[in-house]
């Protein structure tokens, strides 16, 4: 598993945002052989960002080389500080003993959500800043940034369907997922968008390929006391569309799908980064959606941690690791006859836990 972990974003009891100077942000490399007992093998000093979702980490299908996007920055303005857009995309490379940095690109503003193809040939990366996405060639840890994709507004996240021949890209303030088209190493907008939730943050398609999940955050990254869905893509119409919402509580941003394909899980933060709000939580939690063929429902909540981000499944599926931000740490559940259930361990890490993502 890769962590990025964020040292220089807290908020105050209102919820608005404590900015702290950079130099104390890390990225981990986890050895989550035992999921029970995970081991970091690396800390890397990389800046990375809560700023945006939580999929601004990936590894590769190969395990050999991780990606992290360098979303923003903060620097001083005055006497105070304030974020600006930062444009880094950071290779790691994961056959080296142990992890190390092995190359930074320079590529578009305030870089964000990011995956890699099936084969991890080509990766993309959705740069909110700028209204584009990047798509870079991965061979090993070396990786170029060889097309840059216009968009019609700015964009949180960009993933792969499993054949490799199309992708979603999660526009955020426009409240749509749209389509791409990948042939060979070309990137191309296919002007079919459709119309999610409010705030589309993040998106997932289901192994096999016949439905995608989103997290419609709701407001703009933030709880506000409101429901928001899960919006279901039907990826096998032509051209695909929107079949299903799914009510899973209020201000959904990490999102993450079974290997096995029959579970997901949209990770809640319930208000629990502002205290004085009325509808503040101390804790976040996760909703957990059932997958039979087309049709998505919930069936369980399940309480995490203080302001909870990124959500990982083992590549069996037989346990999941949410990270909880404002505690440190990360929760670890198990998947047991289709239900998941917390085993009341918790993972502690040295900072916030803002991404993550899992190795093959």
């Amino acid at each position: 598993m890769i962590v990025g972990l964020d040292e220089k974003t807290l908020w105050d009891d209102s919820g608005k945002p404590l900015l702290f100077p950079p130099g104390k942000d890390q990225v981990l490399i986890v050895d989550l052989a035992d999921p029970e007992s995970p081991k970091i093998v690396a800390s890397l000093p990389l800046k990375n960002s809560v700023v945006g979702p939580p999929v601004n980490v990936a590894i590769d299908p190969t395990g050999k080389v991780a990606l992290v996007a360098d979303s923003v920055d903060v620097v001083k303005d005055g006497d105070a500080l304030k974020q600006v857009p930062d444009n880094k995309i950071y290779v790691i490379d994961l056959q080296a003993s142990p992890p190390k940095l092995a190359a930074t690109l320079s590529g578009g503003k305030q870089p964000s959500g990011l995956s890699f193809n099936p084969d991890g040939r080509m990766a993309l990366v959705a740069n909110r800043a700028d209204n584009s996405i990047s798509a870079l060639s991965v061979n090993g840890s070396d990786v170029k940034i060889v097309d840059t994709v216009a968009m019609p507004d700015s964009v949180a996240h960009v993933t792969f369907a499993p054949d490799g021949k199309r992708a979603l890209a999660a526009r955020f303030p426009a409240h749509k997922i749209s389509i791409l088209d990948v042939a060979g190493d070309k990137v191309s907008y296919s002007k079919i968008d459709l119309p999610a939730g409010q705030w589309p943050y993040n998106v997932a398609v289901v192994p096999g390929g016949k439905v995608a999940l989103t997290s419609d955050n709701g407001n703009a990254g933030a709880s506000d006391g409101s429901v928001d869905t899960t919006s279901v893509i039907d990826l096998e119409a032509d051209p695909p569309r929107i079949i299903d919402r799914v009510v899973v509580g209020d201000g959904p941003e990490g999102l993450a799908i079974s290997p096995t394909g029959d579970l997901a899980v949209s990770v809640i933060l319930r208000g629990s980064n502002a205290k004085n709000a009325y509808f503040y939580q101390k804790n976040g939690s996760i909703t957990v959606l059932k997958i039979d063929g087309k049709k998505v429902s919930k069936t369980q909540e399940i309480e995490v941690g203080g302001l909870p981000e990124a959500a990982v499944f083992t590549p069996d599926g037989k346990y999941l690791l949410v990270g909880n931000y404002l505690t440190q740490d990360f929760s670890i559940l198990k998947v047991e006859g289709g239900k998941v259930v917390d085993t009341g361990k918790r993972f502690q890490v040295s900072g916030h836990p803002a991404s993550a993502r899992m190795g093959p």
